[in-house]
């Protein structure tokens, strides 16, 4: 197999003993790392994809796919990309999956049969495997997956038939919940998201968790859709309540919050403490800049792709949780 060097007529394409021999590696190591083998130490697969890069080496995907018998293609099934979360999510998938030289094919798919559907299509384009996304997951878990199709799903109950990459949204809950008490709040109100969704309903586990390992009374939830309209709406209620902290489910929720409140004469963070779940890239910007729980996105693209290629080179799906860290910004302080 072999890439290309220079633009112009004639140009000798670049090899893979080239590549080798400018990384000082064998060709087999060469060709695991252009093929996305995951038997390759890290110290040793940098050194060659930046040998890959020093030389404009470029895999040819045509000529691998009709020798090792893969299409070099993964899936990513959707059911929306509406919500900032599962964009950010299709973008890190796509980076991770094209810095192992994979192409990515997304599908969306919003029903029981819907999912098979996109099952069934990503098997006729021949996708060595597929992620799947979020709100999608409890879909494609109780749908028939396709003999020989690999799936890692993002944000499930573990399954021992599927890999599962998500965000540790408990203990990142808890972490929200707990510098509120800290601060002096007797309790904490919660802005939860939809009741299907597995992130709204772990983030609300966690929230729940906190007050109850406190002591501290657990107050009715108030359910948003996580658009900013619906954290703007939930606003009304909670500032009629009287409340002096909320956690909402994610940080679009709380935009809304943060215009609601104001409006009703109820100032954050001097009479209410809004702390909110994602860290979305104008999150710093919000007025004022949002205390929140930060996932990481380009981490869960980066595990999930990985989980993927190893099940598809012969591994056991497994299940990972990554870490969600607590920011402290300006939207948070003590109860006056």
């Amino acid at each position: 197999m072999s890439g290309t060097r220079g633009s112009a007529a004639g140009a000798r394409r670049v090899s893979m003993a080239d590549v080798a021999a400018r990384a000082g590696v064998s060709g087999q190591t060469v060709s695991r790392v252009a093929n996305g083998g995951a038997r390759v130490d890290p110290g040793t697969r940098a050194r060659v994809e930046q040998a890959m890069a020093d030389l404009g080496y470029r895999p040819h995907r045509a000529a691998r796919a009709l020798r090792t018998g893969r299409s070099q293609t993964i899936g990513l099934v959707v059911s929306t990309l509406s919500t900032v979360g599962n964009f950010r999510m299709l973008q890190a998938v796509a980076d991770a999956a094209g810095a192992r030289g994979y192409a990515l094919t997304v599908v969306t798919a919003s029903g029981q049969q819907a999912v098979a559907d996109a099952f069934a299509q990503l098997i006729d384009q021949g996708v060595d495997g597929a992620v799947v996304l979020n709100e999608a997951t409890p879909l494609a878990r109780s749908a028939a997956v396709p003999s020989g199709l690999r799936l890692v799903v993002i944000d499930s109950e573990a399954d021992p038939r599927l890999g599962v990459v998500q965000s540790d949204h408990v203990r990142g809950a808890r972490a929200a919940v707990d510098h509120l008490l800290e601060l002096g709040h007797r309790t904490v109100h919660h802005l939860a998201g939809p009741a299907a969704s597995f992130a709204a309903t772990q983030r609300e586990r966690g929230w729940r968790a906190a007050l109850e390992a406190a002591g501290a009374p657990v107050p009715d939830v108030v359910r948003g859709d996580w658009t900013a309209p619906s954290g703007h709406a939930a606003g009304a209620a909670l500032a009629a309540a009287g409340v002096t902290a909320v956690f909402a489910a994610n940080d679009q929720m709380a935009l809304g919050l943060l215009r609601a409140l104001p409006e009703r004469g109820r100032r954050v963070p001097d009479d209410v403490s809004v702390v909110g779940f994602d860290d979305v890239a104008d999150a710093a910007e919000y007025r004022p800049p949002l205390t929140t729980v930060r996932q990481d996105f380009d981490d869960l693209g980066e595990r999930a792709v990985a989980a993927l290629i190893a099940e598809i080179d012969g591994a056991a799906p497994k299940a990972e949780a990554v870490p969600a860290m607590l920011v402290v910004r300006g939207s948070t302080a003590p109860p006056r």
